[in-house]
């Protein structure tokens, strides 16, 4: 008896959703604009690690920023223009740890962590290492719901970013030499890295809902924060860190409360 499977038949062109001479179908400009973003937002976050480099840290806390920025734009487009994919939200992910783990991490050693013997640089690997569990346990629970859309699970990494650098800003704004105590920078950053793999309920912005009433509060202190990125930058990052950490800190206690209940 002949065991030769028998060959398959020729495919029906009419199935086939390959064309017979290899070619793709184009793909819509549209549907690559997030990706673009995206890649721009990593461009941004390694040219923040060259200024790192040369000490530019003033420029280089500025790019940071501006990645975070466009690591919510990306998103916002993406959704817009009904171009999500799950390779974007991979090099999403990949962009985010270089902008929110790696060049925090290098700034804030940089900047104050020099002369600690070595040590200080465990906790940029502590803080890094988190940055990067954060991004995979969000990576692995995207498909699954949030509770209502209402919070975050841990601090997302562009907040933690922006918490790590708090001792900058804080010396930036001449309200402490943060450099003086060097140990001090190394713990905060390890506290940052534990609370983004913490299980902590943090603020999401589409939970946001502004009262009609307060609408135009809200429009005044737009135009206060506009002010302040002109004239005393440093110090509105740092009541910005302050009031996160504040309602980090009423989070926690929520959620403690609950479990006992």
């Amino acid at each position: 008896m002949d065991s030769t499977p028998p060959r398959d038949p020729k495919p029906d062109p009419r199935r086939d959703p390959r064309p017979l001479d290899g070619r793709q179908e184009p793909l819509p400009f549209l549907m690559l604009v997030p990706n673009l973003v995206t890649m721009a937002g990593m461009c941004i976050g390694l040219t923040a690690i060259r200024f790192i480099f040369v000490g530019r840290f003033e420029i280089a806390v500025g790019l940071i920023l501006l990645g975070a920025l466009i690591d919510g734009l990306d998103g916002m487009i993406a959704r817009r223009l009904r171009a999500t994919s799950e390779f974007g939200a991979e090099l999403d992910s990949l962009s985010d740890f270089l902008n929110f783990g790696v060049a925090p991490g290098l700034l804030v050693y940089q900047f104050a962590l020099t002369q600690t013997s070595g040590l200080g640089w465990v906790f940029v690997l502590l803080y890094v290492s988190c940055a990067c569990l954060r991004l995979a346990r969000f990576n692995v629970a995207r498909a699954e719901p949030q509770p209502g859309g209402a919070h975050f699970t841990g601090v997302p990494s562009p907040a933690g970013a922006m918490l790590a650098l708090l001792p900058v800003f804080l010396t930036q704004a001449e309200i402490f030499p943060m450099r003086t105590v060097p140990m001090l920078v190394a713990l905060w950053l390890g506290i940052v890295g534990a609370l983004m793999v913490s299980r902590i309920p943090t603020f999401s912005p589409k939970s946001l809902r502004v009262p009609r009433a307060s609408v135009i509060w809200f429009l005044i202190g737009t135009v206060t924060v506009v002010g302040m990125v002109f004239t005393r930058f440093s110090l509105l990052m740092v009541l910005i860190d302050l009031l996160y950490l504040a309602g980090l800190v009423r989070a926690a206690w929520l959620h403690k409360r609950g479990k006992q209940h």
